[in-house]
């Protein structure tokens, strides 16, 4: 059989499994098939021409200008945990994989990383761990999610309340442009103002303005051992208020809110006594020193007592306090069993959290669908997850228009569309309301003037569009 016999393309590929190392290229449709779709299911994914699972930054430049000879788009991939269908395959692309890209090399001087995208989040921070330095950045699948997906779509995690998201931490990168070319960007500086702020640019991008193939990264002293407080409330008012009383007045490292579905949904799994009957629940950090954190830990349980709180519960013990906090982690997967889901990440202005929560529930009611709803409530960053059946044609349609009215009233309140998940290609329908005409016009030429042939990424985020090029 030929190289290109089954391919869903006439384009041979010959060349380019020539010019890369052995076994760097897949073709083989099953073996393609894991290349498909991100965690997100994305039912529009396609089938590649061909994997490439790069190894190097040269891999990729090979890679690229293969497509670019060839007109085929790219589909960059870090550990297909994206959320929002960013790294879905469309029929005849390139996917180009970072996962054996994997390098991370630690200055304990400068407190930087230098880091290879297919690295994971997890690994980054044992890494870092090893010379009593911290990764903040931790979103709840740091586990399995790689740093070049973090970068791509600007991760955030629990402990984004205080230390702030993935952009925050990255000092450089290395990227690989539309025509091959490889750039390097920013570096080991934590003070550089030398032209356009290019770094940040590309942060964020979603695979629609280039290959990120290095990283340099921020690092900090390690984390203190935080202490943790637990509080159930008989309302979601009560709750939501108890946030915006302990963010008026202080800044916790870990401030996060489970609904009852969700709640229950992790009882379900955990059997570790959670408050089923309970509207709302937070679970907060203090990591400041100790006299400090019990200081802190007392005057919020203060503020959760004043709001009606039916069950106030605070330790200092590490593993006690973990075990609450994966308990958070757990909660979409907790809920994945339940149904299918989509998967939300609105954002708002804090004082509109209530509202968003309200309506949310108003929108599940309406629809006659479940939304749970996790949340970074320390900075208004919500998860809420739409349970459907998929073989109830009435209900996925129903599920559908929910998803579409909670991006629709996070807008109205003057939130975001996504906080941390990124656009791809399920939530780019609403990405022209959120961002206006004149923005969404300096977008497109933005990855216009990068990508003018529009190679990368296409369909995620925005659509190519030629004609508004200058």
């Amino acid at each position: 059989m030929s190289l290109t016999s089954s391919l869903p393309s006439s384009v041979d590929v010959t060349a380019l499994v020539a010019g890369l190392p052995d076994g760097c290229v897949i073709v083989d449709p099953s073996r393609m098939d894991a290349y498909r779709h991100d965690r997100a299911r994305d039912p529009g994914a396609g089938t590649p021409l061909a994997v490439v699972r790069a190894t190097t930054t040269e891999d990729v430049q090979v890679a690229v200008r293969f497509a670019v000879e060839h007109g085929l788009s790219i589909v960059p991939r870090g550990a297909g945990s994206g959320l929002s269908g960013g790294s879905s395959a469309i029929d005849g692309c390139l996917v180009i994989s970072m996962e054996r890209m994997r390098a991370i090399e630690i200055d304990p001087v400068t407190r930087t990383a230098v880091v290879e995208p297919g690295a994971f989040n997890a690994e980054v921070k044992a890494a870092a761990a090893e010379h009593g330095l911290w990764y903040p950045p931790d979103p709840s699948s740091f586990e399995f999610c790689s740093i070049g997906g973090n970068v791509a779509t600007n991760a955030g995690g629990l402990c984004c309340v205080k230390y702030g998201v993935t952009t925050d931490y990255v000092l450089g990168l290395t990227v690989v442009l539309a025509d091959g070319k490889a750039v390097k960007l920013g570096g080991a500086r934590l003070k550089d103002v030398a032209g356009l702020s290019l770094t940040k640019l590309f942060v964020g991008s979603e695979g629609t303005l280039g290959i990120i193939t290095r990283i340099v990264l921020r690092l900090i002293p390690a984390q203190r051992a935080p202490s943790t407080l637990v509080a159930s409330f008989g309302s979601l008012d009560s709750a939501i208020q108890a946030v915006l009383d302990i963010t008026r007045r202080m800044r916790p490292s870990m401030l996060e809110f489970m609904d009852k579905a969700s709640i229950n949904a992790v009882e379900d799994l955990t059997k570790m006594g959670l408050d089923r009957s309970a509207e709302g629940m937070l679970i907060i950090q203090s990591d400041e020193p100790e006299v400090y954190a019990a200081t802190e830990i007392a005057e919020i349980a203060e503020m959760c007592e004043a709001n009606g709180a039916t069950e106030v519960f605070s330790t200092d013990d590490p593993e006690t306090g973990e075990a609450f906090v994966v308990a958070r982690r757990m909660a979409i997967p907790a809920i994945e069993r339940k149904g299918s889901l989509l998967l939300e990440d609105v954002g708002v202005p804090l004082p509109q959290l209530g509202a968003l929560c309200r309506g949310m529930e108003a929108i599940s009611s309406a629809h006659d669908v479940t939304i749970a709803v996790i949340a970074h409530a320390g900075d208004g960053n919500t998860h809420p997850l739409i349970v459907f059946d998929p073989m109830d044609a009435d209900e996925a349609a129903r599920a559908q228009l929910a998803y579409g009215e909670v991006m629709d009233l996070a807008i109205a309140l003057g939130g975001t569309i996504t906080g941390e998940h990124g656009v791809g290609r399920l939530k780019k329908g609403w990405l022209p309301d959120y961002l206006g005409p004149d923005v969404l016009d300096l977008n497109h030429k933005i990855k216009n003037a990068l990508d003018p042939s529009g190679i990368f990424n296409p369909g995620a985020v925005l659509e190519h569009d030629p004609s508004r090029r200058e």
